[in-house]
């Protein structure tokens, strides 16, 4: 039978590229992957509720991936997050971006972004039922699903 692998795995693999240690990873870098991977879960969510116009979609995609609903998602898991999920989460928050979202606080724009760094860990580890279990569950605490 063949092994599993996780979809990161997975790409690394196909692509030739070499195992690096996630730990020696920056928090911005993971809150680059976690954004996207953030957006493509919650993208699969919002397609799965049924067809529909492509602007109705993204305007739903939009309302739950902005930096204010991540945010608090962020504040409404924190406590349910392993303390080594809520280290990385701690990091990416208190990482120091070149910019900021246009329309969140930098307070909101923080905490999305630790949520996004713990989104790009859980996904670069293989942690994939974690993450989607996370994202699930802040979205239902935040009447968002």
């Amino acid at each position: 039978m063949e092994e599993s692998l996780g979809l990161y795995a997975y790409i690394k693999n196909q692509f030739g590229e070499k195992d690096v240690d996630v730990r020696t990873y920056s928090p911005l870098t993971l809150a680059f992957i976690g954004d996207g991977v953030f957006d493509l879960i919650v993208r699969a969510y919002v397609v799965g509720r049924g067809n529909r116009p492509a602007h109705i979609l993204h305007n739903e995609k939009s309302r739950i991936v902005k930096a204010a609903s991540q945010a608090r998602m962020a504040e409404l898991l924190h406590d349910s997050l392993t303390s080594k999920e809520q280290e990385i989460y701690r990091r990416g928050k208190n990482a120091k971006p070149a910019n900021t979202a246009k329309n969140a606080t930098l307070t909101d724009y923080h905490k999305a972004t630790g949520l996004e760094a713990l989104c790009g860990y859980l996904f670069m580890t293989g942690q994939t039922a974690r993450l989607i279990e996370l994202i699930r569950r802040g979205m239902e605490l935040t009447g968002q699903a």
